[in-house]
């Protein structure tokens, strides 16, 4: 089938190459932005007995410590087994240590809990990273490590984020711009340019150091086999015109790094300062020349710190630029690749490689960014994407060897092995996982990558459908079923939007890969299973499941016990569990069109979805609903020991969910699936009462919904109204009508919730996402995309008005357009300004900064400001989906989305 992603003829390069590279281990995949910004404080390398992966491993120690299970490094690259890696070193002759590594706030430090204090972007990239822009922002003064600590640290939850251009030391432009450049002449040929340019108005110096090491696989008892870079010479001496180092790998093979121009080559191990560290009483070092040499050489100048000999598993190309002038800017040409170096490496030869692939990865996205658009939401939705990519990480975890410890190294102790994910001993990954951020998020989350899979499918639809069933394989799906939700916790639950974003990739992807659609689905099958097995606890069709990722939503912790008796129905979990049906149903149907056998399984999910829509209806005795008639709104009920059922009454998101239980039943369903027609007409004469939430039009549409039209009706009234739910920029997680707080009982406790807007103020899941007021990207997608769903069943006999009183009616659809536009709003420029930079540095009308828009976690519910993680391309990079809704028709022209 000819489309634009599948065409009869790759029109680009990039295409091509795409073409020749479906799977994760091809060639030219086997190079990419796999190396994290941070590894440092994160649960894989949290030995403690307590658990605190934030003081287990901190910032400070990073220098000196060699990592158990991954690396880091600034705009930096590795293959994607994570064994020989490259980033850039800066030093600007004031900072205490070399800028290798992002830094941020521990959850313990943030006044909003972790968060980065550095400023970077994403700039280009190709899914086969066969082009790659990163950019570093490197102040010229002192890093202000303990300024930015302090003055967080004072600061309450009622105040702001104390933010790196808070400082005052980036006023005047008194920083370098340090931008990397990637280009890959080959899949293992690898052209990089980094250049400094200085923004400030004075002369300043600056310290460049390319550095190329091995990931530490020898020092844990596990694998003996050491393996080193040695400096190449010639007859003695560095060749002429260039300096190198290789390695000879014992699986990737024989690689070099070539540096142009004469800089000094410094080597040391990759191995752990003990003694810096731990003081005297530590064990001996394994190394003279540990991890942190190379920092002790340029930062402190101990000339003897670094290895004479020439060989090492670190190596840094020592760039010195001592007066860089204002606006002067300052290149560093490197080349990786195997084979002999030459100087022929560099030159035009090199210069054609960047130049080629600059204009290939223009041409791509010609073809992927909708032409019609204009130039600043292309610059967005190519930002999007380039985020998107950068956010390719290797992830390596294997839990049971974690919790019981190395034979030598770090040993756990006995404590942590009935500690966190004590019961995922099965998970072993070692794979490029799409993450939300490089700093907060150095690690993946389930449902934040179902999300990514959608702007991802547009642009490399293989990695977008490995990436879906990476989760549900056997070394990280749990055996029951559990799909692992974050490295925090993987026994936590995640919404389950898996489902619906395999569809959407299949679709966007062209209705061709029925394989993929059978993989993934027979898989979900067990995680449906486990959902109703584990989370309906009485059998009611009624779901508990927790916090559901929506963090502090509630007017308590929902994933925290409740008092002897109690017993929550959450709205939000049945509504998830009625889209997961009817997600499953839809895929069901699609297979069953060319493979009968699907046909009862789609049965089984047509029912199982109207008993969910029955139980929201009543459930108990008949007096008892999630719906409540006099508010017009589904809320959580807490089932209480004496049997009564109260609401609780909070306006929130939890009772805007039951709106994504709609989807179209084909009208060749009637025909093509014989088992499903016929055991809804059993239904329909004997079980009337069940088949409400279906709707039949006479011109053959048929709708199933968990809301019938009147409750809609109602829902949408409050979900578009600007005093409740309808933001300039989206919809919000709580109604702004809530402003003065809601507050209940629960056992012997009160307990209450009040809208806020932007940043949260409570510690409830770490103080740095937060659900009570602001507007969340995904849940957005997900609501208007069903708005859609009802508007192609109604067309133009339903109607609204948006905002709620205006007088404005509206289709769905067009109500659905409201949504989506708020969203791709935030980044659409204000007088200058884009909403989503609120008041910070960002915002500044000077291109330096007004040129880089940055994709927040989520965007503050009154103003639109970018809050949270402040580079989570992740889930917000659904933006490009948004500005560029193109999908190749769909040839059997079903009419369903």
């Amino acid at each position: 089938m000819n489309s634009p992603l599948h065409p009869d003829e790759p029109p680009s390069p990039e295409h091509a190459r795409l073409a020749d590279s479906p799977g994760h281990d091809a060639a030219w995949r086997l190079w990419g932005p796999y190396l994290s910004g941070r590894q440092w404080g994160t649960v894989r390398e949290d030995y403690s007995a307590g658990g605190n992966a934030w003081s287990e491993f901190p910032f400070d120690q990073a220098v000196s410590r060699a990592y158990r299970w991954g690396e880091d490094g600034l705009g930096g690259i590795s293959d994607r087994f994570g064994f020989v890696n490259f980033s850039v070193a800066l030093w600007n002759g004031k900072d205490p240590i070399l800028k290798e590594r992002l830094f941020g706030l521990t959850n313990e430090e943030g006044n909003h809990g972790e968060d980065a204090k550095e400023y970077w972007w994403a700039l280009d990239g190709t899914p086969t990273h066969s082009w790659m822009r990163w950019l570093y922002r490197y102040p010229q003064a002192e890093f202000p490590y303990e300024q930015l600590r302090r003055e967080n640290r004072e600061r309450s939850r009622h105040e702001r984020e104390y933010e790196l251009g808070d400082t005052g030391i980036l006023d005047d432009n008194e920083f370098f711009d340090v931008l990397m450049t990637y280009a890959k002449a080959g899949p293992d040929d690898i052209c990089i340019r980094i250049t400094a340019t200085n923004h400030g108005p004075a002369t300043a110096p600056l310290h460049v150091l390319p550095t190329i090491w091995l990931r530490n696989t020898w020092s844990w008892g596990v694998d003996d086999r050491v393996t080193e870079l040695h400096e190449i010479r010639r007859n003695g001496r560095p060749p002429r015109g260039y300096r190198a180092a290789e390695v000879t790998h014992g699986f990737l093979g024989r690689y070099v790094l070539a540096a142009s121009g004469s800089p000094t080559t410094l080597f040391c191990d990759n191995e752990t300062n003990a003694k810096h560290l731990f003081g005297d009483t530590a064990p001996a070092n394994h190394s003279l020349y540990p991890k942190d040499s190379i920092n002790q050489r340029v930062v402190h100048g101990r000339t003897k710190a670094t290895n004479p000999g020439g060989y090492g598993s670190k190596c840094s190309f020592w760039y010195r630029f001592d007066a860089v002038e204002p606006g002067e800017t300052v290149t560093v040409d490197l080349r990786l690749a195997p084979g002999d170096p030459a100087l022929s490496w560099f030159g035009d030869d090199f210069e054609d490689v960047l130049a080629t692939r600059a204009y290939e990865a223009d041409e791509f996205y010609e073809h992927v960014v909708d032409p019609s658009l204009g130039a600043e939401d292309r610059h967005v939705a190519r930002r999007a994407y380039a985020g998107l990519l950068w956010g390719k990480q290797l992830y390596r975890y294997d839990v049971r060897q974690w919790l019981d410890g190395d034979p030598v190294g770090h040993r756990a102790p006995e404590s942590r092995k009935q500690g966190r994910n004590e019961h995922w001993r099965h998970l072993a990954l070692a794979d490029v996982i799409s993450m939300p951020d490089e700093w907060e998020y150095p690690w993946f989350a389930a449902w934040d990558l179902a999300f990514h899979c959608l702007p991802l499918a547009h642009v490399d639809p293989e990695f977008a459908k490995e990436q879906l069933l990476l989760m549900c394989r056997e070394w990280a799906m749990a055996p029951n079923g559990q799909l692992p939700a974050y490295e925090w916790e993987f026994g936590d639950v995640n919404p389950p939007v898996h489902a619906w974003a395999a569809w959407h990739v299949y679709r966007i992807d062209g209705y061709r890969d029925r394989e993929f659609l059978v993989r993934v689905f027979t898989k979900l099958l067990l995680n449906f299973s486990w959902w109703v097995n584990r989370k309906d606890a009485n059998g009611s069709n009624l779901f508990e499941g927790g916090f559901l990722g929506m963090d502090n939503i509630g007017l308590f912790n929902r994933s925290a016990p409740l008092p002897p008796g109690f017993r929550l129905e959450q709205s939000d979990a049945t509504s998830w569990m009625a889209f997961y049906c009817q997600q499953m149903l839809k895929i069901a149907l699609e297979l069953a069109r060319t493979d009968k056998a699907w046909d009862d399984v789609a049965t089984k999910f047509l029912e199982h979805f109207l008993a969910i829509a029955q139980a929201m209806r009543h459930f108990g005795s008949s007096d008892k609903s999630l719906w409540h008639e006099e508010d017009g709104f589904y809320y959580d009920v807490l089932v209480q020991p004496d049997g009564r059922a109260p609401h609780m009454r909070v306006r929130s998101m939890v009772g805007l969910l039951p709106i994504l239980g709609a989807t179209e039943i084909p009208s060749w369903v009637v025909e093509e699936c014989p088992d499903v027609t016929s055991r809804f007409k059993w239904l329909q004469e004997r079980r009337p009462e069940l088949v409400k939430p279906m709707l039949a039009r006479k011109d053959g549409k048929m709708l199933l919904t968990l809301v019938p039209p009147k409750r809609l009706r109602r829902i949408l009234q409050r979900m578009f109204d600007t005093e409740e739910f309808l933001s300039p920029y989206g919809i919000r997680s709580l109604s702004a009508a809530q402003r003065q707080a809601v507050t209940a009982r629960v056992g012997n406790e009160t307990v209450s919730i009040e809208y806020e807007p932007g940043e949260s103020r409570t510690g409830m899941f770490g103080g740095n996402s937060n659900w009570r007021g602001p507007v969340w990207f995904p849940v957005n997608v997900l609501l208007a995309d069903k708005l859609r769903t009802y508007g192609r069943y109604f067309g133009d006999s339903f109607t609204i008005e948006v905002p709620t009183g205006s007088g404005n009616w509206c289709t769905l659809d067009e109500a659905a357009d409201v949504i989506d536009g708020g969203l791709t709003a935030l980044f659409r420029p204000v007088d200058g300004r884009r909403p989503s930079d609120g008041k910070r540095i960002e915002s500044s009308p000077d291109p330096l900064w007004s040129d880089h828009p940055t994709f927040s976690e989520y965007f503050d519910g009154d103003t639109g400001e970018g809050l949270g993680a402040t580079h989570q391309t992740g889930w917000t990079a659904l933006v490009a989906h948004l500005l560029n809704p193109r999908l190749p028709p769909d040839p059997r022209t079903m009419g369903w989305g």
